[in-house]
């Protein structure tokens, strides 16, 4: 028997990994939600997947797998390495906090995903029942300086963005707020709805048809500048509190090691889908910024947001409940 001239060996070992990806998916794909239905995570997941629709051949299968402040959704990826037909969406909580306020981490946030695209950003807003009586966010905090820890504010879970811009306003304003934290977004907003807590720190998209039907009043909102979607209300910077500036992101996620060329075609499909003019117009609609960052550029954003929120935490003493 001959042996194989070196090229045409290199060319047969390459082959069976060429055609896995060329085959790719074969079967449907798991689309992890580490959040509860209702959130902004079920919310943008949904969105991008029926905009990335029938492009991939197989069917995206949305699985909300919550808790622990999206850990429980994260580590099931984590877990699935070299696996082609699993995904997340990655999130400020799971991705850029979580690790680096809890003490023991079942996952590293870099090294065990393949990260892929920021799918948006947006703001955190802090919204009250209407029959709370403070008329905006000053009145608010003077409420809760006049009774300390008697006034308390809700979230979609402990270690979530939400929980922590919350922790990081009333620091900045020198009060003691109660946080609540609840398993998701739509059990917070019900009780603020229904008047069983006073107030609650929300991403815009969730609690922007609650504001819009009069169900909620906004105080305030974290990002730099005024939301678009609610142009009437004022960032917290604005009524002396930049420290509590800060923007939750999402991006999209697959497990570590899988291959450059899958790799590559989620990051097309994204990407596509992301152009799309009706999806960007949904985006619109819930106070949703589309990203713009590769995946090089993405994993960079964690990276960085890690560091951050590392040094938040410490600095401010902040420990999971």
């Amino acid at each position: 028997m001959h042996a194989l001239p070196r090229r045409a060996l290199l060319a047969a070992l390459a082959l069976p990994a060429t055609a896995r990806a060329q085959a790719w998916p074969d079967r449907p794909v798991r689309w992890i939600v580490n959040f509860p239905p209702g959130g902004a995570a079920d919310t943008l997941s949904r969105a991008l997947g029926e905009a990335i629709g029938n492009r991939l051949g197989q069917p995206i299968v949305i699985e909300n797998r919550p808790g622990a402040g999206g850990l429980v959704g994260a580590d099931l990826v984590a877990k699935a390495r070299n696996d082609t037909h699993v995904v997340i969406m990655s999130n400020a909580a799971s991705h850029g906090i979580g690790p680096v306020l809890y003490p023991s981490m079942p996952y590293d946030s870099l090294a065990d995903f393949t990260h892929i695209a920021l799918v948006g950003t947006f703001a955190s807003v802090l919204v009250v029942n209407p029959g709370v009586p403070a008329k905006d966010l000053a009145e608010f905090l003077a409420s809760a300086r006049a009774r300390p820890g008697g006034l308390a504010y809700g979230t979609g879970g402990n270690g979530t963005m939400n929980h922590l811009v919350g922790q990081l306003l009333a620091r900045a304003a020198g009060v003691e707020l109660t946080h609540v934290p609840y398993r998701g977004s739509a059990p917070a907003l019900a009780d603020a709805i229904g008047g069983q807590i006073p107030a609650v720190m929300e991403s815009l998209p969730i609690a922007l048809p609650h504001l819009r039907g009069g169900r909620l009043r906004a105080l305030g909102t974290s990002e730099a500048t005024r939301d678009a979607a609610l142009p009437e209300v004022p960032t917290f910077a604005e009524a002396g509190f930049p420290a509590a500036r800060s923007t939750n992101w999402f991006g999209f996620s697959a497990a570590a090691g899988i291959p450059p060329e899958i790799a590559a075609r989620w990051s097309t499909a994204i990407a596509e889908a992301l152009a799309d003019a009706k999806l960007r117009e949904r985006f619109a609609g819930i106070g949703v910024v589309p990203g713009r960052l590769d995946a090089t550029a993405y994993t960079a954003l964690i990276a960085a947001e890690l560091a951050r929120w590392r040094e938040v935490i410490r600095t401010a003493g902040i420990r999971p409940d």
